[in-house]
């Protein structure tokens, strides 16, 4: 026991304390790690040996590229949303039709002018003048609203109602 109490000793028995302290120390940090272990395997999934910041950055990646391919995906989407909303403005998008009496007979409204518009108000007014032993087709080109040729009232009331019902409306009767 004397051995104990001198400079050596002392020495001893604190390097012995240091050394319990750091055993115990060793035995929580295993038990830690053993623990983040368990946690890695389920966050990376089987029995995969890879780092946790392996994953994290393919993780990453793979984020990466999904945002790069919605992105293209949102960019070919909005050039042909441009391009069918360049061909729907083709379309016919306002109409009427006028049915008359062109000779003054009262045949019933046999005779009709129709105006077929796209959405820049150009297209085509088409008149069928019926009479009882024929029936005549005219056509004629409509420009912004108005005819290229002289129209008939007629003409100008189907362009004027077509253009005054909503876009792609009921077709007018008069």
């Amino acid at each position: 026991m004397d051995e104990l109490t001198t400079t050596q000793g002392v020495v001893a028995l604190a390097a012995a304390a240091v050394g319990l302290v750091a055993l115990l120390l060793a035995i929580v940090l295993a038990v830690k790690l053993r623990r983040l272990r368990s946690a890695q395997r389920a966050v990376l999934g089987g029995s995969d040996q890879r780092d946790l910041v392996v994953h994290a950055q393919q993780l990453q990646q793979g984020f990466t590229d999904m945002r790069d391919w919605v992105e293209e995906s949102i960019e070919h989407f909005e050039r042909r949303m441009g391009e069918v909303e360049q061909r729907i403005d083709g379309c016919v998008a306002y109409r009427a039709l006028v049915r008359y009496d062109a000779y003054g007979e009262l045949s019933g409204h046999q005779s009709t002018s129709l105006a077929l518009l796209d959405a820049e108000r150009n297209g085509v007014v088409l008149s069928c003048i019926a009479h009882r032993d024929h029936a005549r087709l005219y056509s004629k080109v409509v420009r912004d609203g108005r005819g290229e040729h002289e129209l008939s009232p007629e003409e100008d009331e189907a362009i004027r109602l077509a253009l005054a019902s909503e876009p792609s409306g009921t077709v007018t009767l008069d």
